[in-house]
């Protein structure tokens, strides 16, 4: 038997702070959740997409039944960069590090028969952020899950991808003296 307490507050502390709340309740400084892990275990996920929906679907399907639960999708860069897959701009980049999502058909093949909602989700994406979450909301209802019971979490940082990939979907301000690179792209920092 463990000597450890289910939840510590300001009278078990060994010095005095300010209220920093309960678990499970406003400001969160204490967790999300009222019991924390101890009443549910941490969402475990393995960061995998490739190729085509399909193929990415059977890699989460196989994760899930080895005992992952939650899924960590990885998509390709014209999909990050919110180019469809026969654009000029993706030649030789589709599926190739992640999978390719155009439309909310490829999505429901991504998530063909998992059950959205008893997994978390998280999407490592960002400017496109918001299109995918659509396209999410309206897979799970397709398979009869209300929007309130979707988990997950969603990146949308435009300058954490500008910053540390170089990569933009929103025109940028010219500096007065620099110049773009052929690709459009800010030239690589040396």
């Amino acid at each position: 038997m463990s000597d450890r307490k289910p939840v510590y507050g300001r009278r078990t502390a060994r010095r005095s702070r300010a209220d920093l709340g309960s678990p499970g309740a406003f400001p969160f400084t204490r967790g999300v959740h009222p019991t924390m892990y101890l009443g549910k275990l941490w969402t475990m996920r393995q960061y995998a997409g490739f190729g085509t929906a399909e193929e990415t679907n059977a890699r989460f399907r196989h994760l899930l039944a080895a005992g992952q639960t939650g899924l960590s999708v990885a998509f390709d860069l014209p999909t990050q960069m919110g180019y469809d897959s026969d654009h000029v701009m993706a030649d030789g980049e589709v599926g190739r590090a992640g999978v390719a999502i155009d439309t909310v058909d490829d999505l429901e093949r991504l998530c063909h028969e998992i059950p959205l909602d008893q997994v978390s989700t998280s999407m490592t994406i960002n400017a496109t952020a918001a299109i995918l979450l659509a396209m999410y909301v309206v897979v799970g209802e397709e398979q009869g899950v209300p929007h309130q019971k979707l988990e997950g979490t969603l990146q949308n940082d435009i300058l954490k991808e500008y910053i540390a990939r170089g990569t933009y979907i929103y025109p940028r301000k010219r500096r007065s003296g620099s110049r773009p690179t052929s690709s459009g792209s800010p030239p690589p920092r040396a």
